[in-house]
């Protein structure tokens, strides 16, 4: 599995201004629905009802958000800069300014899983996330995060 299947040039966004966790997952929809197809408010309540569990802030300025939907045929991705911190409730308590959500099907199991060790493993490299915060071009922050590298543990 590679960054390059999941994730669109089209589904790379930097946000200037978000003024909330609801407002973060309202652009996160709206971006599926323009890139992928998918239905935004399906979109929307998936990242939101995942989020009642417990927050995808995983510390270090970086969110996970993700969700499990009905009539999706794979594993999609929708990253978002933001200029402007916002605070995300993260497990280290930091504001959150670089966004990767996953949107998979509902029955993708170990799929999904997998997607998101991927994911997980590209936003901890310091390297990775010093290059993301230092652009504002989304065909540099798509480059960046697709980049082949080698594989490591997770």
């Amino acid at each position: 599995m590679e960054l390059s299947k999941l994730l669109m040039p089209g589904a790379v966004r930097v946000l200037s201004q978000v003024t909330s966790k609801k407002r973060l997952f309202q652009e996160l929809g709206e971006v599926a629905a323009q890139a992928y197809a998918l239905n935004a408010s399906v979109a929307i309540d998936g990242l939101q009802e995942r989020e009642s569990l417990g927050p995808t802030g995983v510390g270090h300025g970086i969110a996970l958000p993700h969700a499990r939907l009905e009539d999706l045929d794979r594993i999609v991705g929708v990253f978002l800069r933001l200029e402007k911190p916002l605070d995300y409730d993260s497990v280290d308590r930091q504001p959150v300014d670089l966004v990767f959500a996953l949107f998979a099907p509902k029955d993708s199991g170990v799929d999904h899983l997998k997607a998101l060790a991927l994911v997980s493993r590209t936003m901890r490299d310091a390297g990775v996330c010093t290059k993301l915060r230092s652009n504002t071009d989304p065909a540099k922050l798509h480059a960046i995060l697709t980049e082949t590298r080698a594989p490591q543990a997770a």
